[in-house]
Protein backbone atom coordinates (compact mmCIF):
# COMPACT_ATOMS: atom_id res chain seq x y z
CA UNK A 1 0.00 0.00 0.00
CA UNK A 2 1.33 3.44 -0.96
CA UNK A 3 1.21 5.39 2.30
CA UNK A 4 1.95 8.70 0.55
CA UNK A 5 -1.20 8.31 -1.50
CA UNK A 6 -3.54 7.34 1.32
CA UNK A 7 -2.44 9.22 4.43
CA UNK A 8 -4.33 12.39 3.39
CA UNK A 9 -7.07 10.70 1.38
CA UNK A 10 -10.67 11.77 1.87
CA UNK A 11 -13.33 9.47 3.23
CA UNK A 12 -14.81 9.27 -0.26
CA UNK A 13 -11.46 8.20 -1.73
CA UNK A 14 -10.96 5.61 1.00
CA UNK A 15 -14.48 4.26 0.46
CA UNK A 16 -13.80 3.83 -3.26
CA UNK A 17 -10.46 2.14 -2.55
CA UNK A 18 -12.01 -0.28 -0.08
CA UNK A 19 -14.69 -1.33 -2.54
CA UNK A 20 -12.30 -1.69 -5.48
CA UNK A 21 -9.96 -3.82 -3.38
CA UNK A 22 -7.11 -1.37 -3.80
CA UNK A 23 -6.82 -1.03 -0.03
CA UNK A 24 -8.16 -2.78 3.05
CA UNK A 25 -9.46 -1.36 6.29
CA UNK A 26 -6.73 -3.27 8.13
CA UNK A 27 -4.06 -1.73 5.88
CA UNK A 28 -5.43 1.78 6.37
CA UNK A 29 -5.74 1.25 10.12
CA UNK A 30 -2.20 -0.10 10.45
CA UNK A 31 -0.86 2.83 8.40
CA UNK A 32 -2.70 5.38 10.52
CA UNK A 33 -1.74 3.74 13.82
CA UNK A 34 1.91 3.79 12.70
CA UNK A 35 1.58 7.49 11.90
CA UNK A 36 0.01 8.14 15.31
CA UNK A 37 2.88 6.27 16.98
CA UNK A 38 5.38 8.39 15.04
CA UNK A 39 3.79 11.83 15.43
CA UNK A 40 1.57 11.90 18.50
CA UNK A 41 4.56 12.54 20.77
CA UNK A 42 5.02 15.84 18.94
CA UNK A 43 1.40 16.76 18.21
CA UNK A 44 -0.30 15.40 21.37
CA UNK A 45 -3.53 14.92 19.42
CA UNK A 46 -4.58 11.68 21.13
CA UNK A 47 -5.19 11.04 24.82
CA UNK A 48 -5.95 7.35 24.26
CA UNK A 49 -5.15 5.16 21.24
CA UNK A 50 -7.34 2.05 20.93
CA UNK A 51 -5.07 0.10 18.59
CA UNK A 52 -6.29 -3.42 19.41
CA UNK A 53 -9.95 -2.46 19.16
CA UNK A 54 -9.33 -0.56 15.92
CA UNK A 55 -7.62 -3.52 14.28
CA UNK A 56 -10.40 -5.85 15.40
CA UNK A 57 -13.02 -3.48 13.96
CA UNK A 58 -10.99 -3.16 10.74
CA UNK A 59 -10.79 -6.93 10.30
CA UNK A 60 -14.54 -7.16 10.80
CA UNK A 61 -15.13 -4.35 8.29
CA UNK A 62 -13.01 -6.10 5.67
CA UNK A 63 -14.81 -9.39 6.25
CA UNK A 64 -18.23 -7.74 5.96
CA UNK A 65 -17.33 -5.98 2.72
CA UNK A 66 -15.93 -9.22 1.32
CA UNK A 67 -19.21 -10.97 2.10
CA UNK A 68 -21.29 -8.26 0.46
CA UNK A 69 -22.41 -6.44 3.61
CA UNK A 70 -21.89 -2.72 2.99
CA UNK A 71 -22.77 -0.33 5.80
CA UNK A 72 -22.20 2.83 3.75
CA UNK A 73 -19.53 5.49 3.16
CA UNK A 74 -17.89 5.15 6.60
CA UNK A 75 -17.58 1.36 6.48
CA UNK A 76 -13.98 0.48 7.34
CA UNK A 77 -12.87 4.12 7.64
CA UNK A 78 -10.50 4.85 10.58
CA UNK A 79 -11.79 7.80 12.63
CA UNK A 80 -11.17 9.54 15.94
CA UNK A 81 -13.59 10.86 18.57
CA UNK A 82 -13.17 13.78 20.95
CA UNK A 83 -12.45 12.67 24.51
CA UNK A 84 -15.60 14.42 25.72
CA UNK A 85 -17.75 11.70 24.15
CA UNK A 86 -18.41 8.47 26.07
CA UNK A 87 -16.95 5.23 24.71
CA UNK A 88 -17.87 1.99 26.47
CA UNK A 89 -14.84 0.32 28.03
CA UNK A 90 -12.49 3.10 26.96
CA UNK A 91 -11.17 5.93 29.12
CA UNK A 92 -13.08 9.18 28.59
CA UNK A 93 -11.38 12.06 30.40
CA UNK A 94 -13.10 15.19 29.18
CA UNK A 95 -9.62 16.71 29.33
CA UNK A 96 -10.15 17.00 33.08
CA UNK A 97 -8.99 15.49 36.35
CA UNK A 98 -12.67 15.11 37.25
CA UNK A 99 -12.95 12.30 34.71
CA UNK A 100 -9.34 11.14 34.60
CA UNK A 101 -10.33 7.56 35.59
CA UNK A 102 -13.80 7.38 34.00
CA UNK A 103 -14.42 4.33 31.84
CA UNK A 104 -18.05 4.51 30.63
CA UNK A 105 -20.20 1.41 30.46
CA UNK A 106 -22.15 2.66 27.43
CA UNK A 107 -21.30 4.42 24.19
CA UNK A 108 -22.62 7.88 23.44
CA UNK A 109 -25.32 7.77 20.78
CA UNK A 110 -22.99 9.30 18.21
CA UNK A 111 -20.41 6.56 18.85
CA UNK A 112 -23.07 3.87 18.52
CA UNK A 113 -24.13 5.34 15.20
CA UNK A 114 -20.56 5.40 13.92
CA UNK A 115 -20.27 1.72 14.86
CA UNK A 116 -23.50 0.96 13.01
CA UNK A 117 -22.00 2.75 9.99
CA UNK A 118 -18.95 0.47 10.17
CA UNK A 119 -16.40 3.12 11.18
CA UNK A 120 -13.15 2.09 12.88
CA UNK A 121 -12.37 3.91 16.16
CA UNK A 122 -8.67 4.77 16.42
CA UNK A 123 -8.92 6.47 19.80
CA UNK A 124 -9.88 9.56 21.79
CA UNK A 125 -8.56 13.02 20.97
CA UNK A 126 -7.44 15.74 23.34
CA UNK A 127 -9.24 18.98 24.09
CA UNK A 128 -9.35 22.09 26.21
CA UNK A 129 -10.25 21.28 29.81
CA UNK A 130 -13.92 20.20 29.80
CA UNK A 131 -14.26 21.91 26.37
CA UNK A 132 -14.20 25.33 28.08
CA UNK A 133 -11.68 27.17 25.92
CA UNK A 134 -10.46 27.78 22.38
CA UNK A 135 -6.73 26.93 22.31
CA UNK A 136 -6.56 23.26 23.46
CA UNK A 137 -3.78 24.19 25.87
CA UNK A 138 -4.64 21.67 28.56
CA UNK A 139 -3.10 22.01 32.05
CA UNK A 140 -3.28 18.27 32.73
CA UNK A 141 -2.62 16.64 29.37
CA UNK A 142 -0.41 19.31 27.83
CA UNK A 143 -0.82 21.64 24.88
CA UNK A 144 -1.87 20.22 21.52
CA UNK A 145 0.35 21.41 18.66
CA UNK A 146 -0.84 22.88 15.36
CA UNK A 147 0.59 20.73 12.53
CA UNK A 148 1.16 23.84 10.38
CA UNK A 149 3.31 25.47 13.08
CA UNK A 150 4.13 23.26 16.01
CA UNK A 151 4.60 26.10 18.48
CA UNK A 152 1.09 27.43 17.69
CA UNK A 153 -2.22 26.28 19.12
CA UNK A 154 -4.66 24.32 16.90
CA UNK A 155 -7.79 26.07 18.12
CA UNK A 156 -10.22 24.56 20.54
CA UNK A 157 -11.82 23.02 22.22
CA UNK A 158 -11.78 20.18 19.66
CA UNK A 159 -8.10 20.72 18.94
CA UNK A 160 -7.07 17.07 19.03
CA UNK A 161 -9.85 16.10 16.65
CA UNK A 162 -8.86 18.80 14.16
CA UNK A 163 -5.17 17.91 14.37
CA UNK A 164 -5.86 14.21 13.90
CA UNK A 165 -7.59 14.94 10.58
CA UNK A 166 -5.20 17.65 9.37
CA UNK A 167 -2.05 15.67 10.19
CA UNK A 168 -3.14 12.35 8.73
CA UNK A 169 -3.83 10.66 12.08
CA UNK A 170 -7.48 9.95 11.22
CA UNK A 171 -9.63 10.25 8.11
CA UNK A 172 -12.39 12.08 9.98
CA UNK A 173 -13.27 12.97 13.55
CA UNK A 174 -16.17 13.91 15.79
CA UNK A 175 -15.93 17.08 17.84
CA UNK A 176 -18.24 19.24 19.92
CA UNK A 177 -19.02 22.93 19.52
CA UNK A 178 -20.43 25.22 22.22
CA UNK A 179 -19.00 28.56 21.12
CA UNK A 180 -16.67 27.74 18.22
CA UNK A 181 -15.17 24.38 19.11
CA UNK A 182 -15.58 22.52 15.80
CA UNK A 183 -15.32 25.45 13.38
CA UNK A 184 -12.45 27.45 14.87
CA UNK A 185 -10.11 24.41 15.19
CA UNK A 186 -11.08 23.56 11.61
CA UNK A 187 -9.93 27.02 10.57
CA UNK A 188 -6.69 26.80 12.55
CA UNK A 189 -5.84 23.41 11.04
CA UNK A 190 -7.00 24.05 7.47
CA UNK A 191 -9.83 21.50 7.30
CA UNK A 192 -13.64 21.39 7.17
CA UNK A 193 -15.68 21.66 10.37
CA UNK A 194 -19.48 21.53 10.43
CA UNK A 195 -21.68 22.53 13.36
CA UNK A 196 -25.07 20.99 12.60
CA UNK A 197 -28.38 22.58 13.45
CA UNK A 198 -29.05 22.37 17.18
CA UNK A 199 -31.08 19.23 17.85
CA UNK A 200 -30.08 17.43 14.66
CA UNK A 201 -27.37 15.27 16.29
CA UNK A 202 -27.80 13.62 19.68
CA UNK A 203 -25.68 14.76 22.61
CA UNK A 204 -26.58 11.75 24.74
CA UNK A 205 -23.38 10.47 26.33
CA UNK A 206 -21.49 13.72 25.73
CA UNK A 207 -20.18 15.53 28.81
CA UNK A 208 -22.19 18.79 28.82
CA UNK A 209 -20.87 22.33 29.06
CA UNK A 210 -23.72 24.70 28.11
CA UNK A 211 -26.62 22.38 27.25
CA UNK A 212 -28.64 24.85 25.18
CA UNK A 213 -25.58 25.72 23.06
CA UNK A 214 -23.68 22.39 22.87
CA UNK A 215 -23.51 20.73 19.45
CA UNK A 216 -21.82 17.58 18.08
CA UNK A 217 -20.38 17.64 14.57
CA UNK A 218 -17.80 16.33 12.08
CA UNK A 219 -14.28 17.47 11.23
CA UNK A 220 -13.15 16.24 7.82
CA UNK A 221 -10.89 16.88 4.82
CA UNK A 222 -13.73 17.65 2.43
CA UNK A 223 -17.29 18.91 2.43
CA UNK A 224 -18.56 15.64 0.95
CA UNK A 225 -16.93 13.80 3.86
CA UNK A 226 -18.70 16.09 6.32
CA UNK A 227 -22.00 15.22 4.65
CA UNK A 228 -21.23 11.48 4.91
CA UNK A 229 -20.35 11.69 8.61
CA UNK A 230 -23.38 13.86 9.35
CA UNK A 231 -25.60 11.34 7.54
CA UNK A 232 -24.38 8.62 9.87
CA UNK A 233 -24.78 10.48 13.15
CA UNK A 234 -27.91 12.62 12.64
CA UNK A 235 -31.39 11.68 13.74
CA UNK A 236 -33.84 11.56 16.60
CA UNK A 237 -32.79 10.16 19.97
CA UNK A 238 -35.23 9.95 22.87
CA UNK A 239 -32.33 9.88 25.35
CA UNK A 240 -31.45 13.48 24.43
CA UNK A 241 -34.25 15.94 25.29
CA UNK A 242 -32.79 18.50 22.87
CA UNK A 243 -32.75 16.11 19.91
CA UNK A 244 -35.50 16.84 17.40
CA UNK A 245 -37.68 14.08 15.97
CA UNK A 246 -37.82 14.82 12.26
CA UNK A 247 -36.85 12.93 9.10
CA UNK A 248 -33.14 13.02 8.27
CA UNK A 249 -32.62 14.37 4.74
CA UNK A 250 -29.99 13.22 2.26
CA UNK A 251 -27.20 15.66 3.11
CA UNK A 252 -25.26 14.81 -0.03
CA UNK A 253 -28.20 15.33 -2.39
CA UNK A 254 -27.36 18.96 -3.24
CA UNK A 255 -23.56 18.82 -3.13
CA UNK A 256 -23.20 18.97 -6.91
CA UNK A 257 -25.94 21.51 -7.51
CA UNK A 258 -25.12 24.96 -8.88
CA UNK A 259 -25.47 28.01 -6.65
CA UNK A 260 -26.03 30.30 -9.63
CA UNK A 261 -28.72 32.86 -8.88
CA UNK A 262 -28.74 32.14 -5.15
CA UNK A 263 -28.05 34.87 -2.60
CA UNK A 264 -25.29 35.16 0.00
CA UNK A 265 -25.72 37.67 2.79
CA UNK A 266 -22.50 39.31 3.97
CA UNK A 267 -22.83 41.11 7.32
CA UNK A 268 -19.74 43.36 7.45
CA UNK A 269 -20.32 44.95 10.86
CA UNK A 270 -18.98 42.98 13.84
CA UNK A 271 -18.02 39.88 11.86
CA UNK A 272 -15.21 41.55 9.88
CA UNK A 273 -14.09 43.93 12.64
CA UNK A 274 -11.56 44.11 15.49
CA UNK A 275 -9.43 41.14 14.50
CA UNK A 276 -6.46 40.63 12.20
CA UNK A 277 -6.81 42.74 9.05
CA UNK A 278 -4.96 40.13 7.00
CA UNK A 279 -7.35 37.34 8.03
CA UNK A 280 -10.44 39.44 7.30
CA UNK A 281 -9.05 40.53 3.91
CA UNK A 282 -8.39 36.89 2.93
CA UNK A 283 -12.03 36.10 3.68
CA UNK A 284 -13.28 39.21 1.86
CA UNK A 285 -11.28 38.21 -1.21
CA UNK A 286 -12.54 34.63 -1.05
CA UNK A 287 -16.11 35.88 -1.42
CA UNK A 288 -15.31 36.78 -5.04
CA UNK A 289 -15.40 33.04 -5.77
CA UNK A 290 -19.16 33.05 -5.24
CA UNK A 291 -19.52 35.85 -7.77
CA UNK A 292 -17.62 33.77 -10.32
CA UNK A 293 -20.01 30.92 -9.58
CA UNK A 294 -23.02 33.11 -10.34
CA UNK A 295 -24.30 33.73 -6.83
CA UNK A 296 -25.37 37.18 -5.66
CA UNK A 297 -23.49 38.81 -2.79
CA UNK A 298 -25.76 41.03 -0.71
CA UNK A 299 -24.47 43.28 2.05
CA UNK A 300 -26.66 42.88 5.07
CA UNK A 301 -26.80 44.09 8.63
CA UNK A 302 -27.57 41.96 11.67
CA UNK A 303 -29.30 44.15 14.26
CA UNK A 304 -28.33 43.96 17.94
CA UNK A 305 -25.35 41.74 17.14
CA UNK A 306 -23.27 42.99 20.07
CA UNK A 307 -26.19 42.30 22.41
CA UNK A 308 -26.46 38.80 20.94
CA UNK A 309 -22.81 38.16 21.76
CA UNK A 310 -23.33 39.38 25.35
CA UNK A 311 -26.51 37.33 25.74
CA UNK A 312 -24.66 34.27 24.49
CA UNK A 313 -22.04 34.82 27.16
CA UNK A 314 -24.76 35.15 29.80
CA UNK A 315 -26.18 31.82 28.60
CA UNK A 316 -22.85 30.23 29.56
CA UNK A 317 -24.11 30.38 33.16
CA UNK A 318 -25.60 26.97 32.30
CA UNK A 319 -22.11 25.67 33.09
CA UNK A 320 -23.19 25.80 36.74
CA UNK A 321 -25.76 23.12 35.92
CA UNK A 322 -23.08 21.03 34.22
CA UNK A 323 -20.14 21.38 36.61
CA UNK A 324 -21.29 23.36 39.64
CA UNK A 325 -21.63 20.38 41.95
CA UNK A 326 -18.13 19.12 41.13
CA UNK A 327 -16.76 22.63 41.55
CA UNK A 328 -18.27 22.85 45.03
CA UNK A 329 -17.26 19.33 46.03
CA UNK A 330 -13.73 19.08 44.57
CA UNK A 331 -12.49 22.50 43.44
CA UNK A 332 -8.88 21.26 43.62
CA UNK A 333 -9.53 19.07 40.56
CA UNK A 334 -10.05 22.11 38.31
CA UNK A 335 -7.25 24.24 36.92
CA UNK A 336 -6.94 27.88 37.96
CA UNK A 337 -7.75 29.19 34.44
CA UNK A 338 -10.91 27.07 34.40
CA UNK A 339 -11.98 28.32 37.82
CA UNK A 340 -11.38 31.94 36.82
CA UNK A 341 -13.53 31.62 33.69
CA UNK A 342 -16.16 29.63 35.60
CA UNK A 343 -16.43 32.34 38.24
CA UNK A 344 -16.82 34.99 35.55
CA UNK A 345 -19.76 33.31 33.81
CA UNK A 346 -21.33 32.12 37.08
CA UNK A 347 -21.86 35.76 38.13
CA UNK A 348 -24.89 36.02 35.85
CA UNK A 349 -28.11 36.00 37.86
CA UNK A 350 -31.34 34.15 37.17
CA UNK A 351 -32.84 37.43 35.96
CA UNK A 352 -29.85 37.99 33.64
CA UNK A 353 -30.37 34.52 32.22
CA UNK A 354 -34.11 34.98 31.75
CA UNK A 355 -33.53 38.31 29.97
CA UNK A 356 -30.93 36.67 27.70
CA UNK A 357 -33.34 33.90 26.72
CA UNK A 358 -36.13 36.36 25.92
CA UNK A 359 -33.68 38.29 23.76
CA UNK A 360 -32.58 35.01 22.19
CA UNK A 361 -36.06 34.42 20.82
CA UNK A 362 -36.26 37.94 19.38
CA UNK A 363 -32.80 37.64 17.86
CA UNK A 364 -33.60 34.30 16.24
CA UNK A 365 -36.69 35.90 14.69
CA UNK A 366 -34.58 38.81 13.41
CA UNK A 367 -32.06 36.44 11.83
CA UNK A 368 -34.89 34.42 10.29
CA UNK A 369 -36.25 37.59 8.71
CA UNK A 370 -32.82 38.48 7.30
CA UNK A 371 -32.56 35.01 5.82
CA UNK A 372 -35.77 35.43 3.86
CA UNK A 373 -33.60 37.63 1.62
CA UNK A 374 -30.59 35.32 1.32
CA UNK A 375 -29.86 31.61 1.28
CA UNK A 376 -26.81 31.70 3.54
CA UNK A 377 -24.59 34.14 5.41
CA UNK A 378 -20.82 34.30 4.79
CA UNK A 379 -18.32 35.61 7.38
CA UNK A 380 -14.84 34.78 8.72
CA UNK A 381 -14.85 31.69 10.90
CA UNK A 382 -12.60 33.64 13.24
CA UNK A 383 -11.08 37.08 12.80
CA UNK A 384 -7.67 35.78 13.91
CA UNK A 385 -5.47 32.84 12.91
CA UNK A 386 -3.69 30.52 15.33
CA UNK A 387 -1.18 32.20 17.64
CA UNK A 388 1.94 30.94 19.45
CA UNK A 389 1.07 28.77 22.43
CA UNK A 390 3.44 30.75 24.64
CA UNK A 391 2.27 34.20 23.51
CA UNK A 392 -1.51 34.48 23.30
CA UNK A 393 -2.57 38.08 22.50
CA UNK A 394 -5.20 39.09 25.10
CA UNK A 395 -7.65 40.20 22.41
CA UNK A 396 -7.68 36.72 20.88
CA UNK A 397 -9.75 35.35 23.76
CA UNK A 398 -12.71 37.17 22.23
CA UNK A 399 -11.67 37.22 18.58
CA UNK A 400 -11.14 33.45 18.34
CA UNK A 401 -14.79 32.77 19.12
CA UNK A 402 -16.93 35.88 18.69
CA UNK A 403 -18.17 35.14 15.14
CA UNK A 404 -18.79 31.44 15.63
CA UNK A 405 -20.49 31.78 19.03
CA UNK A 406 -23.35 33.83 17.59
CA UNK A 407 -24.62 30.73 15.79
CA UNK A 408 -24.41 28.53 18.87
CA UNK A 409 -26.73 31.10 20.43
CA UNK A 410 -29.17 30.83 17.50
CA UNK A 411 -28.61 27.10 16.85
CA UNK A 412 -28.20 27.56 13.08
CA UNK A 413 -26.08 25.21 10.96
CA UNK A 414 -22.62 26.60 10.17
CA UNK A 415 -19.55 25.24 8.41
CA UNK A 416 -15.93 26.36 8.20
CA UNK A 417 -14.05 25.68 4.96
CA UNK A 418 -10.42 26.58 4.15
CA UNK A 419 -10.18 29.81 2.17
CA UNK A 420 -6.49 30.79 2.25
CA UNK A 421 -3.33 31.19 4.26
CA UNK A 422 -1.69 34.11 6.02
CA UNK A 423 1.79 35.28 5.04
CA UNK A 424 3.03 33.29 8.06
CA UNK A 425 1.58 30.10 6.54
CA UNK A 426 -1.42 29.74 8.86
CA UNK A 427 -4.83 28.60 7.56
CA UNK A 428 -7.85 30.91 7.38
CA UNK A 429 -11.48 29.74 7.35
CA UNK A 430 -14.66 30.97 5.69
CA UNK A 431 -17.86 30.31 7.67
CA UNK A 432 -21.15 29.71 5.89
CA UNK A 433 -24.36 29.82 7.93
CA UNK A 434 -27.81 28.57 6.96
CA UNK A 435 -31.39 28.46 8.14
CA UNK A 436 -32.22 25.91 10.87
CA UNK A 437 -32.29 22.35 9.52
CA UNK A 438 -31.09 23.49 6.10
CA UNK A 439 -27.71 21.84 6.64
CA UNK A 440 -27.88 20.45 3.10
CA UNK A 441 -27.93 23.98 1.69
CA UNK A 442 -24.93 24.98 3.81
CA UNK A 443 -23.08 21.93 2.53
CA UNK A 444 -24.12 22.78 -1.06
CA UNK A 445 -22.54 26.25 -0.89
CA UNK A 446 -19.46 24.90 0.88
CA UNK A 447 -19.00 22.21 -1.76
CA UNK A 448 -19.32 24.76 -4.57
CA UNK A 449 -16.64 26.92 -2.94
CA UNK A 450 -14.40 23.91 -2.38
CA UNK A 451 -14.64 22.79 -6.02
CA UNK A 452 -13.62 26.25 -7.18
CA UNK A 453 -10.57 26.57 -4.88
CA UNK A 454 -7.46 24.62 -3.96
CA UNK A 455 -7.02 25.35 -0.26
CA UNK A 456 -8.41 21.97 0.85
CA UNK A 457 -5.68 20.23 -1.18
CA UNK A 458 -2.89 21.59 1.03
CA UNK A 459 -1.61 19.47 3.90
CA UNK A 460 1.02 20.19 6.56
CA UNK A 461 4.46 18.67 6.10
CA UNK A 462 5.57 16.96 9.29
Amino acid sequence: MNDDRWQFATVAEVAAGLRSGEVTSVGLTEMTLARIASLNGVLNAYVTVTADTALEQARRADAELASGQDRGPLHGVPMSVKDLIATAGTLTTGGSRIYEDWIPTEDATVVSRLAEAGAVLLGKTGLHELAFGSTSVNPFFGAIANPWKLDHHPGGSSGGSAVSVAAGLAFASIGTDTGCSVRQPAQCCGIVGHKPTFGLVSKSGVIPLVPSMDHVGPLTRSVADAASVLQAIAGADSSDPHCVARPVPDFAAKLDESIEGLAIGVPRHFFFEDGDDEVCEIVRSSLDVFGYLGADLVDTDVPDIEEAYRAGDVTFVEIVESHGEAMRRTPELFSEPFKERYEQVARSTADDYADAQRFRQRFRAAIAEIMTRCDILAVPTSTVAAAPIAEQPPSHAVERRKNASIFNFTGQPAISVPCGFTRAGLPVGLMLVGRPFEDATVLQFAAAFERATVWHERHPRL
